[in-house]
């Protein structure tokens, strides 16, 4: 049996997925705004640390050694010029107050410089031999890498533009200056320093390092998927807990339930009654219940009404067989008459039919015969056909006229037609003796006639109204000569108007064609070739009515008075 996943596991899988998935969305961006926020504090921290170190310094001894500065390196003063700036207690004290405002912020630089602005803008790409700035005072952490009064220096080439926009502008950056290289992660503040006309002659800067952001970060990222994921994990719990509950139990409740309906004959569950979720599956249980419910009530009925079926089924096949019992079916029909030869088929559409043959001797030396078909389908049709063909042969007498057998039988029948139902019949009687074929024709399909030459051919006969249509009315009889060899054919209409698939008629032509080419045979053998030809025609297609066929053939002359 194939194995399968539990609903509980595949939503439980779903929901850690989903957990896992916000527990990294939800660390990333808290990661990003905390990192973004402590950035700014330590960004702030370097510009509080550059006011107070300009605040040390008084602005024309700041600008006087700016001054110094820009002429040395214009060539306007000697080394030994710039060194007695350098020299100064005042300069010397400076120095120390920065040195220790330094260590007291726990900065890696701080530092006041002036710019060549020209060599600033045309920057490269490189830093090989590019020192835009010279210090006018300079504290760093390593001693060796400390600069004094007219040192050139570079700045980090990734914030040139800003560097050279608070310059022109006086104003400082609305980015922040970080860096992340050789001298570990470092953020740096730098201030513009203007004289009495707002002209910037020289910028304040100061680098403070970020090594405990770094570690802040781990901690903070660390301990937000910590919490996010023990959340995670007692929501999860939960959830499943709810699901098994309100979900997943329940379902297992209708699947077991439906299936202890199938496995016990349709026996009702008390498993499904017990879902009270009040949500939609409880809705789903209880439309589950109303189908078991629905599906027993069907079943019952279903048993009744095969049972009906069935006891319905015997009855007709019963009347299946007294109908059959009621047309004449031993063949040969009057073996010790060497005057005729006679076959007839009847295969109903249905259980039982309303088509209905019948041939008979009325004295010695008269043979009747009859071909109906009563209106409708099944035992109605079948108990008219009863009726019509017990009159029928009643009323037939030597000396009476069969137009006038047919008038008495109407009016009979039309006494006791409540459904409406009527046939379309013909009878003829043949004289032995003489061949005179006498007949009548209610409504009914005119007969093959094959004469001397071999070829049937239909037999013009005026149709006289259908039996049970309409009381008092009065049919005539017609008469013809029938030679020893003679043969008639006669039918219902479903024979010319069997149906193939594409809705066409077998029709009177084609009738007509079989039988010609077929005219030599006896009306035994006759009979089923013209039913293998119509089932060649129909096909697949199902049968509709009726399909009757009668066969007489008149084979030499009864010597009068032999009987």
């Amino acid at each position: 049996m194939k194995k399968r996943s539990r609903l509980a596991i595949k939503m439980a899988f779903g929901i850690v997925l989903l957990g896992v998935l916000i527990c990294a969305v939800s660390s990333l961006i808290g990661y990003h705004q905390y990192k973004a926020t402590i950035e700014k504090q330590y960004n702030d921290t370097a510009y509080q640390c550059a006011e107070v170190a300009l605040s040390y310094l008084g602005m024309d001894e700041l600008q006087e050694y700016a001054q110094a500065v820009n002429d040395f390196h214009n060539g306007q003063m000697t080394q030994e010029e710039l060194d007695s700036y350098r020299e100064r207690e005042a300069y010397q004290q400076t120095q120390m107050r920065i040195e220790t405002l330094r260590k007291a912020m726990g900065a890696n630089d701080v530092f006041l410089f002036v710019l060549d602005r020209q060599e600033l803008m045309s920057y490269a790409g490189t830093r090989e031999g590019w020192e835009p700035l010279y210090y006018i005072f300079d504290s760093y952490t390593v001693p060796e890498y400390s600069y004094t009064l007219g040192d050139s220096g570079s700045f980090n080439p990734d914030y040139i533009q800003e560097l050279y926009d608070i310059a022109v502008t006086g104003k400082r950056s609305e980015s922040y200056f970080f860096s992340d290289g050789d001298y570990g992660y470092n953020t740096a503040a730098i201030e513009p320093v203007t004289d009495e006309n707002g002209e910037v002659f020289a910028l304040a800067a100061v680098e403070i390092p970020m090594v405990t952001l770094q570690v802040s970060l781990r901690q903070y990222l660390v301990y937000a998927v910590l919490v996010t994921v023990a959340l995670i994990v007692l929501f999860i719990l939960a959830y499943v807990m709810y699901l098994y509950r309100y979900v997943v139990r329940p379902i297992n409740q209708i699947a077991q339930g439906t299936g202890a309906f199938v496995e016990n004959n349709n026996h009702m569950s008390e498993l499904l009654a017990q879902i009270k979720t009040n949500d939609e599956i409880q809705y789903l249980a209880e439309s589950f219940m109303k189908m078991e419910r629905d599906i027993e009530t069907y079943i019952n009925n279903l048993t009744k009404i095969t049972a009906e079926k069935e006891r319905i089924g015997a009855e007709l096949d019963v009347a299946t067989n007294i109908q059959k019992s009621m047309l004449p079916c031993i063949f040969p029909a009057f073996p010790e008459r060497e005057e005729i030869d006679i076959y007839a088929t009847m295969d109903p559409a249905k259980e039982v039919g309303g088509d209905f043959y019948d041939f008979f001797m009325v004295d010695e030396r008269h043979l009747a015969i009859v071909m109906a078909d009563v209106s409708g389908k099944g035992v109605p049709a079948a108990l008219f056909m009863v009726i019509g063909k017990t009159l029928i042969k009643d009323h037939t007498q030597t000396d009476k006229d069969l137009g006038e057998v047919f008038s008495e039988v109407n009016d009979l029948l039309c006494e006791s037609n409540s459904e409406g139902l009527f046939i379309t019949a013909f009878e003829g009687v043949l004289d032995l003796v003489t061949g005179e074929f006498r007949y009548v024709n209610a409504g009914h399909e005119i007969p093959f006639i094959c004469k001397e030459d071999g070829v049937y051919a239909p037999y013009k006969i005026k149709a006289g109204f259908v039996l049970a249509g309409m009381e008092g009315m009065k049919y005539k009889c017609g008469s013809m000569a029938l030679s020893p060899g003679d043969k008639i054919f006669q039918y219902t209409d479903g024979v010319t108007e069997a149906t193939n698939s594409a809705q066409e008629l077998y029709g009177m032509e084609r009738l007509e064609r079989v039988l010609s080419d077929n005219a030599s045979l006896s009306p035994a053998a006759l009979l089923p070739r013209v039913k293998e030809d119509i089932d060649a025609f129909v096909g697949e297609a199902p049968q509709f009515d009726d399909i009757t066929m009668l066969c007489l053939e008149y084979r030499k002359r009864m010597e009068e008075g032999s009987r």
